[in-house]
């Protein structure tokens, strides 16, 4: 889709680009108070749990959505919006390039694959354990890895993860299309 000067394709360009600097706006500032949580969560227990603060907080009111899943899903926004601003420019990459990308983003794709699954089969232990013990809390359950000093919350890991999962077959989904686009144009 390339942006035509004077015509509505023009006004899309702009909704994309404010959609992108709003979700992107919300990304910093949901990053930057989970930092400010997490130190200060540090500075009184002397431990952290990687994304615990946004797994645990909801917003805009309790029972309502994690902060987390708000990070996932504008980090899937933003992503969405600069692939769509940028496509246009994409045709200027030399083909090496596109072709290294392409790899990255599968390796990277076939790695967060793994790590959702992993991630999600120990999530549903944990949280099966939990409900026999009757202390059913799914945003608390953590796993001690990759560090054990500093374990991961689950729920903030499987969403992350998916979010990269998805941002990353997206990633190698357009740069392919591109790459076949060019060799048909040449054909």
């Amino acid at each position: 889709m390339q942006f035509i000067p004077g015509t509505s394709d023009l006004k899309t360009r702009k909704v994309f680009v404010i959609i992108f600097y709003l979700s992107a706006t919300v990304m910093l500032s949901i990053c930057i108070f989970g930092f400010y949580v997490s130190v200060g969560e540090y500075l009184k227990t002397g431990r952290i749990v990687i994304g615990a603060a946004l797994a645990n907080i909801e917003f805009p009111f309790p029972g309502h959505t994690n902060l987390v899943t708000c990070l996932m899903i504008t980090s899937l926004l933003s992503w969405f919006c600069v692939t769509k601003l940028a496509e246009d420019k994409m045709n200027g990459i030399p083909l090496l390039v596109k072709v290294i990308l392409q790899l990255v983003m599968l390796a990277v794709a076939v790695i967060a694959i793994y790590e959702f699954i992993y991630n999600l089969l120990l999530w549903n232990s944990f949280s099966t354990i939990s409900l026999v013990k009757d202390s059913y809390k799914l945003d608390n359950l953590t796993v001690p890895y990759p560090d054990p000093k500093t374990p991961w919350n689950l729920v903030f890991a499987i969403q992350m993860i998916l979010a990269g999962l998805l941002i990353s077959a997206h990633g190698f989904y357009i740069i392919s299309r591109n790459i076949s686009q060019k060799q048909d144009k040449h054909s």
